[in-house]
């Protein structure tokens, strides 16, 4: 059965809308790299997902753009140049993704577990603008 992306009816309640637009595994991780690497290209992207396959990384991106949170950018050359960027309505959302990524931090620092790529946390506040 395929997933609907847009709402043949009001959602039940303003959460469900919203989880329902960032619900993808890696959705979150792409506005991540988004805010902090600004414009980015499909294969910069892929860079930083090593985890996800083309294909899914593809449709996490058309859906992010269907839903107004990105921009993509197609340039007429060849070999094909497209870039992604933040749309507006996506910019709106750099808190919430620095509060989420400082929430991981924390989790994973009490459990005594680090990411793969060490970040540090304060540049990472200046670069997504944080004013804390």
């Amino acid at each position: 059965m395929k997933k609907l992306r847009n709402y043949d009816s009001a959602p039940g309640c303003s959460m469900e809308a919203a989880l329902h637009i960032m619900g993808g595994k890696w959705k979150g991780v792409i506005l991540y790299h988004l805010f902090k690497d600004g414009t980015l290209r499909f294969s910069e992207l892929q860079r930083f997902l090593p985890s996800i396959n083309q294909r899914l990384l593809t449709k996490q991106l058309r859906e992010l753009e269907e839903d107004g949170l990105i921009i993509r950018q197609v340039y007429p050359v060849v070999p094909p140049k497209v870039e992604y960027s933040l749309s507006d309505e996506g910019r709106e959302l750099n808190k919430l993704v620095l509060d989420l990524s400082i929430w991981g931090r924390n989790w994973l620092e009490r459990r005594g577990l680090k990411t793969a790529v060490e970040e540090d946390i304060e540049e990472l506040k200046k670069v997504l603008g944080d004013p804390k």
